[in-house]
């Protein structure tokens, strides 16, 4: 069938809509026809090639939409279920079966690729030239995509499609992070540094947990302002003042807890240096292959620190999503504050507020 696509089709350069063919859904995928698909800074990463995803290709890993059409073998999902789509595993491997498919064994060829197992792309172009297919199994940057069944997630009819594909990944992200590795106590410290959608959504899981010192970290006060009125009880502006100094003073020798979601090896340090005695860091913020960061083992050992790498919130998707939904619908988990709504002719400028900071999480409605 034909479809419409933004398609990225060199390094740096603004993605191009283009009419593409979509092939027939094969074993173990679903047709799905996208409602909306958030813009997250990963796609951003692959357009510029920091992760070398062939191009062309058809971006987008945060969409929701309706099934359209499934393959052989698909029983999670009919025609006509409305759907969020999140990152894609093989459901085999031994870190999927005990619960943590982010960490699958065959995760980076099932995501960034750019095509199916046996080598074939689901999207062709007018000249015949195969384009890149199944980013974390969905390339949702189309109007109809084909997506592995690993990476959809069933939701109720009624639920808002053009408001949950973040949910897929960025808001997944930070609160799975916060609610699912680092997992703070009542009472307990938390620093978040980057005050963006993944550091916010964590921002929003630390109030969840009934932590009772929540620090933002930023370099833009607007987003700290934000920040308060999410639940943040202080807010360090790390340019103009140290950050970890502020941390320790307001903790009393360094928080519980702390995120980074930036991906700075700078920042990282930060965020290690900001954890008291017994601490647990976490970070999940993209970082180029071979980025290094200076840490002090011999405090990092006197301290009992325990620092995670976390990728997608340690999260199962089938699980967790519905989770976030229902703490939405509760009132408890208030996520649309972060999106903005933009139309699909105007993606380019969705990705440029983002890089900007103008919006926190753009969300492309088709």
């Amino acid at each position: 069938m034909k479809v419409t696509a933004a398609v990225a089709l060199a390094k740096g350069e603004p993605l191009v809509i283009r009419e593409l063919t979509l092939d027939a859904p094969r074993a173990t995928e679903v047709q799905v026809r996208m409602v909306a698909v958030g813009v997250c800074h990963t796609d951003a990463v692959v357009r510029d090639q920091v992760y070398p995803t062939p191009l062309p290709a058809v971006l987008g890993h945060e969409g929701a939409g309706i099934v359209e059409a499934i393959g052989e073998g698909v029983t999670s999902v009919e025609v006509g279920d409305h759907v969020v789509l999140s990152f894609s595993s093989c459901g085999v491997c031994s870190s999927c079966v005990s619960g943590h498919p982010s960490y699958c064994i065959h995760l980076y060829d099932l995501d960034f690729s750019g095509a199916r197992p046996d080598g074939s792309t689901a999207f062709t172009a007018d000249d015949g030239t195969p384009v890149s297919s199944h980013f974390f199994g969905q390339s949702s940057f189309a109007t109809v995509s084909n997506v592995d069944e690993r990476s959809v997630v069933k939701v109720a009819p009624d639920a808002p499609l053009e408001l949950l594909g973040p949910l897929g990944c960025g808001i997944q992200t930070g609160a799975g992070a916060v609610l699912n590795v680092l997992r703070p106590e009542a009472g307990s410290s938390i620093a978040i540094f980057g005050s963006g959608a993944v550091g916010l959504s964590g921002l929003l899981a630390a109030v969840l947990a009934n932590a009772t010192t929540i620090i933002a970290i930023d370099i833009v006060d607007s987003r700290l302002e934000f920040a308060k009125t999410l639940g943040a009880t202080h807010t360090i502006n790390s340019r103009n003042e140290d950050a970890v100094a502020r941390i320790r003073e307001i903790t009393g020798g360094g928080v519980n807890y702390a995120l980074d979601t930036t991906g700075n090896k700078s920042v990282f340090t930060q965020m290690t240096n900001s954890l008291g005695i017994l601490g647990h860091g976490a970070l999940v913020g993209v970082a180029a292959p071979g980025t290094e960061a200076p840490i002090d083992i011999g405090s990092l050992l006197l301290s009992g620190l325990k620092i995670s790498m976390v990728i997608e919130g340690d999260s199962v998707p089938q699980t967790f999503i519905p989770q976030l939904i229902s703490l939405y619908n509760a009132g408890l988990f208030p996520f649309d504050k972060l999106v903005k709504k933009y139309d699909f002719a105007d993606i380019n400028e969705a990705f440029a507020d983002s890089d900007s900071g103008v919006t926190l999480k753009p969300v492309i409605i088709f």
